[in-house]
């Protein structure tokens, strides 16, 4: 398994073509917007080298039988699918953002099954190839990013009735050795931060649009392929010399669209080419998986509820029955989110293919109040922390030799306290809540693995309402619905 070093100088051996601010970067790992999210996905490989953390990080390649990154393994038991809960939570809490391995993580597992159903039911070899891909991602350790989304277009057309075919990606031409894929994927956590690029298409698609039904793999680097970075709230803050206003100044995340410009894809690389009757089903299966992910928002909440606690304690407010309160309701929310994270995972079973998927119904309950209840946490710490949150002057007033004194004296809360800590913490909740890693914590709570009505959707397909009802007749005395037990 990499180090963290290992990984770093990794990235630096990549040939990327990234886009930030309409200019071409030169140097990727360390530009400054950038390099927080790199720390982040840095700390999956740390926590890997750490004995403590060996049961929840790690795992044993049922392909190689070697120690591997979590990451990179193929879930054999529901051990494995509650240890990926509980690492996910792990991480948010070192971080306090989205550390960006997650969406290759759930794609490797989602392929695994797909491809096997597909060679089952036409005989080709995608199994095949991807376990000989997986091997390539588990001995180097690799990051992949998980390119599922497409820019879509106009909502109501499917693929093929676009007038911009490229809104959805697919397939352009076709080779003896590969094929070619122009398109784009937007919204890509963590892109410019990974090894490779593992493509899914984004819907079920029909047999009109089978020429996007295609899933495959290319290295990050690859000819044809260009990163545009997203922004995100408060990001030039990273550009300042002082890292007070930055809250979170050592770790973050990003997004990126991804465009392919006539891309060549490999044979050996390709795990679904037009057989469009699986689309639809890798995308349930990712999207269940990534959805028990979200476990990374509890991790994230824990930062949020001790700033929250340590706010209210430099403002000389802990004691106030409604803080306290408040703070009870944070945590009954944030382990609510637990609870269906697990639940999911404990419910997990077999799948032919041998790897554990997860219950999908309950992985839909979980991300369900993913949208919702980090909104209510972080309003309660905002509430808690007070408005200087946001109106605090800057660290440069702070220590202004003209000005420092009176930012000392007049924003100075309990006495044991200094003002640097209490602006400090003040501005790492307004990071989490309102800067750079609200998209990580909030705009990804509502946003990732599918906004809330995708959900809601598989929510009432799933549930069972028939049997459901079958309870409640039986017990309401309605004939014909089963038989009914003597206790006389």
């Amino acid at each position: 398994m990499k180090t963290p070093q290992e990984y770093i100088e990794s990235l630096r051996r990549l040939n990327l073509v990234v886009y930030q601010f309409g200019k071409r970067l030169t140097n990727v790992v360390d530009d400054p917007v950038i390099r927080p999210s790199m720390n982040a996905v840095a700390m999956t490989y740390a926590l890997a080298q750490k004995k403590e953390y060996g049961d929840i990080m790690t795992a044993t390649s049922h392909l190689s039988g070697k120690k591997i990154n979590r990451f990179t393994h193929i879930h054999q038991s529901v051990d494995d699918l509650v240890n990926k809960s509980k690492m996910n939570r792990l991480l948010g809490a070192m971080t306090g953002c989205c550390f960006q391995r997650c969406v290759g993580m759930d794609a490797l597992n989602a392929l695994s099954m797909t491809t096997f159903d597909i060679d089952a039911k036409y005989g080709t070899d995608y199994n095949k190839r991807f376990l000989r891909y997986l091997r390539h991602v588990q001995d180097e350790d690799l990051v992949c990013d998980g390119a599922m989304t497409d820019p879509k277009g106009d909502r109501s057309l499917p693929p093929h009735r676009q007038a911009d075919p490229d809104l959805f990606l697919h397939v352009v031409g076709e080779r003896k050795d590969g094929i070619v894929v122009r398109g784009a994927k937007a919204h890509q956590t963590g892109a410019v931060n990974s090894h490779e690029v593992i493509v899914m298409p984004t819907i079920a698609m029909r047999e009109e649009d089978r020429d996007y039904a295609v899933a495959f793999a290319v290295p990050s680097d690859t000819a044809g392929i260009t990163y545009v970075m997203g922004r995100q709230s408060c990001d030039t803050r990273k550009l300042e010399e002082g890292k007070i206003d930055r809250g979170n100044a050592l770790f973050g995340g990003h997004e990126a669209l991804i465009v392919f410009d006539d891309v060549f894809v490999p044979r050996e690389r390709v795990f679904m080419l037009r057989e469009y009757d699986f689309s639809g089903q890798l995308v349930e299966q990712f999207a269940s998986y990534h959805r028990q992910s979200y476990a990374c928002k509890v991790g994230v909440g824990d930062v949020l509820i001790g700033a929250a606690q340590t706010a209210a304690e430099y403002n000389g407010a802990q004691k106030a029955s409604h803080v306290k309160d408040k703070i009870i309701e944070m945590n009954h929310l944030n382990e609510t989110l637990y609870c269906g994270c697990i639940a999911c995972a404990a419910e997990g079973h077999r799948e032919p293919s041998g790897t554990f998927y997860v219950d999908t119904l309950l992985a839909n309950v979980h991300k369900q109040n993913v949208t919702r209840f980090p909104y209510e946490i972080a309003r309660l710490a905002q509430d808690i922390a007070g408005g200087l949150m946001v109106t605090c002057p800057s660290e440069d007033d702070l220590k202004s030799p003209e000005v420092g004194k009176w930012v000392q004296k007049y924003f100075h809360g309990t006495s044991d306290v200094s003002t640097e800590h209490r602006l400090r913490i003040l501005r790492l909740i307004e990071n989490i809540t309102m800067g750079s890693a609200a998209v990580g914590y909030l705009t990804e709570s509502m946003h990732g693995a599918g906004s809330p009505q995708a959900q809601r959707i598989m929510i009432s397909r799933l549930a069972d309402m028939k049997a459901k009802q079958k309870v409640a007749k039986r017990l309401a005395g309605i004939a014909g619905e089963g038989d009914e037990t003597d206790f006389s």
